[in-house]
């Protein structure tokens, strides 16, 4: 098959392009390397069945040609990040919104098959763990900005359902719990990537607020293998599927595991939110997916630990700065 994979460099959509292009299919990435970075495809620049498109997928003629002829597209183009989203709202509500509306159109006009990610985000304050797809969603203040990223992917899962409802467009909205793995930068504010790097270089670990908010970290490998497989399940068109881990662990806790496993010196340093982020930030307190439906649905169940993510991620941190003191 031919797909489409917008922000196909990124973390996660680069991820996707290994597994697809390893299944036989004929991969193109389109991605404006914002976020994205050239280093994650590279090794597949070059293969006769992968082809990287460098522009952004509000380039609406050139996505209408690309949509027309491919056969199943999976939209991860997408601001990310809590602290891009704290530091540029506009441009987060802009490019998650406005890129989504572009590639649905088109996806409707010629009938493919299409993948939108959400985030576990819209959840919100939600309170009744672990969250379920039909949970109400309960949001902040809009002079919150830190609501905005949520809001933004609310709209988009909207907007997708509604064409499942009017002319049953085959798309499958995904919400993405924590994912993390290798290629994952801590730029804009992941929190598992941050605390290992800095461990294997025995900085400080800086935790917000005091550490017991907890969160689900899901490996990267695991998530890409359940993507792969909605497209290709009828019965997740038209619906809502939470993907990640459900192993559950406070951000105090992460932190003492990444120095443990990196055999670190490092200290952990507490700061408020309002120093990480300021004014206004709220967080919540606990972001437990549940995976029933994945799992009826798909099969999906993921199989790699918080230990394994963290070798992996360590892993990756030091042949990074292994090549970055034989260059200096």
């Amino acid at each position: 098959m031919k797909i489409l994979i917008t922000g196909g460099a990124g973390f996660i959509g680069s991820h996707l392009a290994d597994k697809l292009f390893e299944q036989g299919h004929e991969i193109t990435v389109i991605d404006d390397l914002s976020t994205g970075r050239y280093q994650n495809v590279a090794h597949l620049e070059g293969e006769k069945k992968f082809r990287l498109i460098i522009d952004t997928v509000l380039n609406e003629p050139l996505m209408e040609e690309l949509i027309r002829e491919t056969d199943r597209v999976f939209h991860m183009a997408s601001a990310v990040g809590v602290r891009l989203i704290m530091e540029h709202p506009v441009k987060t509500i802009e490019t998650i919104f406005r890129g989504t509306d572009v590639v649905l159109a088109f996806c409707s006009r010629y009938r493919k098959r299409v993948l939108i990610p959400s985030t576990s985000e819209v959840y919100g304050k939600g309170a009744s763990v672990p969250f379920r797809e039909n949970d109400d969603l309960l949001t902040g203040s809009t002079d919150k900005h830190r609501w905005a990223y949520a809001c933004a992917k609310t709209l988009d899962e909207f907007l997708a359902l509604a064409h499942w409802k009017e002319t049953r467009l085959p798309v499958v909205v995904v919400r993405l719990f924590n994912t993390v793995g290798p290629r994952q930068t801590g730029q804009y504010g992941m929190v598992v990537p941050n605390f290992v790097k800095s461990a294997i270089k025995n900085e400080p670990l800086i935790v917000h607020g005091d550490g017991t908010q907890s969160r689900c970290f899901g490996h990267v490998l695991d998530i890409v293998e359940g993507l792969t497989r909605v497209l290709e399940t009828p019965e997740c068109f038209g619906q809502v599927v939470n993907f990640g881990n459900d192993e559950e662990v406070s951000i105090r806790s992460l932190a003492e595991k990444a120095i443990e496993m990196t055999g670190s010196t490092s200290e952990i340093r507490y700061i408020p939110y309002t120093e990480a982020y300021g004014e206004g930030f709220e967080d919540m307190q606990r972001r437990v997916p549940s995976l029933e439906k994945a799992k009826r649905l798909t099969g999906f169940q993921p199989t790699r630990t918080l230990e394994q993510i963290i070798n992996d991620v360590a892993e990756q941190f030091r042949e990074e700065l292994k090549t970055e003191t034989a260059n200096a």
